[in-house]
């Protein structure tokens, strides 16, 4: 995998690795950023799920109305 150099306020990395128990900078930052791409996904998955459904109940046919 390809590695990315980046920059960041030394305060914000040390709470993040505070935050998450992990004494490494690296990998407290790559922790966090692999959760929120997993809520991400997770989110998209739950999203699907309720369009499909919604699709679902507006594919039947409906009644006759008035």
């Amino acid at each position: 995998m390809a590695k990315v150099n980046i920059s960041l306020d030394a305060d914000l990395v040390v709470e993040v690795m505070v935050l998450a128990g992990i004494g490494s900078p690296q990998d407290a930052i790559e922790v966090v950023v692999r959760d929120y791409i997993a809520r991400g996904h997770r989110s998209e998955a739950r999203t699907e799920l309720k369009d499909q459904a919604l699709r679902e109940v507006d594919a039947r046919p409906q009644e006759p109305q008035g």
